[in-house]
């Protein structure tokens, strides 16, 4: 988990104060925001970005199971569709299995991927820090998916013409983009060494 931080007493005041005046005038809101900025620019707390995935993968996945659990998707454009799969592999439909204990043991090797990257959080520097927020908080997604259906509802298919990609949710881009970025960065870190 994050390391709590104590903020100072002036922060803490000055947003209270900011707080209850802040619908007063724009001028107000504008410093009411400032000051709340500054709050979490000296205390950044990748949780938030953990909970923002995590909820924004569980709306779109009730969202689409609702409105696609019964008909036969949603066309978007040439390039997009909606269409409900249920998943029980891991990320993109890979090593699809039945609720037996081998999807269990993935299931908790998942939950083990987790608590380490939370523990990477605590360590890392503020960059690394928002990356492994996007992962985990996508991976919890996927996670709760797992135990409460026995399966990922995937719903987000693109594809040319007659190739496919792999059906994938919300939850699977902020994990994409969270390894993506990691990859990105530590190859930029090691060429700047290697120069």
């Amino acid at each position: 988990m994050p390391q709590s931080v104590k903020l100072s007493d002036e922060l803490i005041k000055q947003a209270r104060h900011y707080g209850d005046v802040y619908h007063r005038s724009t001028a107000k809101q504008i410093e009411y925001w400032s000051t709340i900025g500054k709050i979490a620019e000296e205390n950044p707390d990748p949780t938030l970005l953990v909970i923002f995935s995590f909820f924004a993968d569980r709306v779109s996945k009730i969202y689409a199971i609702k409105h696609l659990m019964n008909n036969d998707g949603y066309s978007v454009n040439d390039f997009l569709n909606f269409d409900l799969v249920w998943n029980t592999g891991i990320g993109f439909g890979l090593f699809s299995v039945e609720a037996n204990i081998t999807y269990h043991l993935i299931s908790l090797l998942i939950f083990v991927v987790i608590i380490f990257l939370f523990y990477l959080i605590t360590k890392a520097k503020f960059t690394d820090k928002i990356l492994f927020s996007m992962i985990v908080g996508g991976a919890i997604g996927n996670l709760y998916d797992r135990l409460v259906y026995f399966a990922v509802p995937d719903f987000i298919d693109f594809h040319i013409n007659q190739f496919h990609w792999f059906t994938f949710n919300i939850a699977d881009i902020f994990i994409s983009i969270g390894i993506i970025l990691i990859i990105i960065k530590d190859l930029s870190l090691s060429k700047n060494e290697k120069n």
